[in-house]
């Protein structure tokens, strides 16, 4: 659909747009690579917004499991800022979500926080964004604790992963657990005690630093085991986005060369309560995933 101003409005990306959508990641700074872009056509959907044939605003969503949908990557070129752009493209994703009878959900900057508010979004739990440009300012430990087990996840451990993940998550996301797989081989680790899973991590490759996450575990001394094994298999620059009630795991951040970068919180639409179990999340996949 055109608008009088001449702009094509919420046509689906297409494949060889890429290039336009990797440059409003550029120009935000952002970290996702085409590779996050694929997983979104892939298994749900950019909108997006044109202008003599260039791509200048997009917003994706994401389904998991029937019950939620997640919305990110709402990104406008400088240029076409400050003209509801944006606000249009996610009154259209709120409204694709809730007619497939899905909750929306997404990850918000403060900014973002109050815009969101406004349309109806209620915050659930914040996390932060923590970096490390450089190698650990402590070291890693990589001490394993009694009766824990830490070790590369194998093919076939990875159903069992993806089912303990969809418990703790609240969905089905295998799919894209699948995608992000491979990325960073050297951070994924499943932890087992008594046989049994305690934890994984993943992690993937970015524009500008490593993503480490999800980050999921049954305890404070699992996670910290887990996360030295990642945060030891990574050089170069790291993001990690880490619950702010997992204080034991921020404050060892710092022992690791971690400053926090910026807040961010967890909004759903029509839904004050979380589907994820809060007691067993500590860091998500991502913003833009969830």
């Amino acid at each position: 659909m055109e608008s009088s101003d001449g702009l094509q409005i919420g046509a689906p990306l297409r494949p060889d747009e890429l290039p336009f959508a990797q440059a409003l990641v550029a120009e935000a700074g952002w970290n996702q690579t085409a590779d996050d872009w694929r997983a979104f056509l892939a298994l749900g959907k950019v909108l997006a917004i044109r202008a003599g044939g260039e791509v200048v605003a997009t917003a994706a969503t994401l389904p998991y499991g029937g019950r939620f949908a997640w919305i990110s990557m709402v990104l406008v070129t400088k240029r076409f800022q400050r003209r509801g752009l944006a606000t249009r493209l996610l009154r259209q994703c709120v409204a694709d979500i809730q007619a497939a009878g899905l909750v929306p959900v997404l990850d918000a900057t403060p900014a973002g926080r109050e815009v969101y508010r406004g349309l109806g979004f209620q915050d659930t739990w914040s996390f932060q964004r923590y970096v490390r440009d450089g190698a650990s300012a402590a070291g890693e430990r990589n001490s394993v604790p009694q009766g824990l087990a830490i070790a590369p996840i194998t093919g076939a451990e990875w159903p069992d992963v993806c089912a303990y993940d969809a418990a703790i998550f609240g969905a089905d996301r295998s799919a894209l657990l699948a995608r992000l797989r491979g990325r960073a081989p050297a951070v994924e680790r499943i932890a087992r005690r008594n046989g049994r899973i305690a934890g994984f991590v993943l992690g993937r490759d970015g524009r500008v630093a490593t993503q480490v996450g999800p980050l999921i575990a049954e305890d404070d001394e699992t996670a910290r085991a887990l996360l030295a094994e990642a945060l030891g298999a990574v050089t170069g620059r790291v993001f990690i986005d880490v619950a702010d009630s997992r204080r034991d795991i921020v404050a060892g951040l710092a022992a690791h060369g971690f400053v926090a970068q910026r807040p961010l919180t967890r909004m759903l639409l029509g839904r004050d309560r979380a589907f994820d179990d809060g007691r067993r999340t500590y860091a998500v996949a991502g913003p833009e995933f969830g």
